[in-house]
């Protein structure tokens, strides 16, 4: 099985996809969908087109996301929550379970600390996968939170520890909706 993770933004989104079908999580593809010089709408709508792609070609089986957290600036903490929005919803739509992973505990399940810096994030990524480059930061992240989501299903994440939560939701089609 296929876990895409996912590192949300307004501006970069970030996704890694990992095989967890071994013990140990294989490296399958990463990279970022980069949404300058258009406004939000049409920022939202390529988040939810790339990912659309990124699972027509990978056919993950589950979609993991790192969860908001608050910033010291309000406009950029709700423009997070719709981009991460707009990749959870293109989840549900293609049928895929969504997991949640706050910072602070993506970062403990990677790096062994939960004040860890992206850098370590970083190297820890690669270090892990074996990969013979270091991703884009945004890229690595999203990497981490798949590792994350990994280590959870093989109960090696502490669930809501470290300001995070699981939650378990089985996407369905907008189409199926009945009022």
């Amino acid at each position: 099985m296929l876990i895409l993770g996912i590192d949300p933004g307004s501006r970069i989104t970030g996704y890694g996809v990992l095989d967890v079908t071994m013990p140990t999580p294989r490296y399958v593809a990463s990279g970022c969908i980069r949404l300058h010089d258009v406004e939000l709408p049409q920022r939202l709508a390529r988040i939810y087109a790339g990912l659309s792609e990124l699972i027509a070609v990978h056919r993950p089986g589950e979609l993991a996301i790192e969860q908001v957290f608050m910033s010291k600036n309000p406009d950029s903490a709700l423009k997070l929550g719709q981009a991460r929005g707009a990749a959870i919803v293109c989840a549900a739509n293609h049928g895929l379970p969504v997991e949640e992973y706050g910072p602070r505990q993506i970062k403990q399940a990677v790096t062994g600390s939960g004040a860890a810096t992206k850098a370590q994030v970083q190297h820890m990524v690669v270090s892990i996968l074996g990969l013979s480059g270091v991703p884009q930061a945004d890229a690595a992240d999203a990497l981490a939170i798949a590792l994350t989501h990994a280590y959870a299903r093989l109960g090696l994440v502490q669930q809501g520890s470290f300001g995070g939560h699981r939650s378990r939701r089985r996407g369905g089609s907008w189409r199926d909706f009945q009022p």
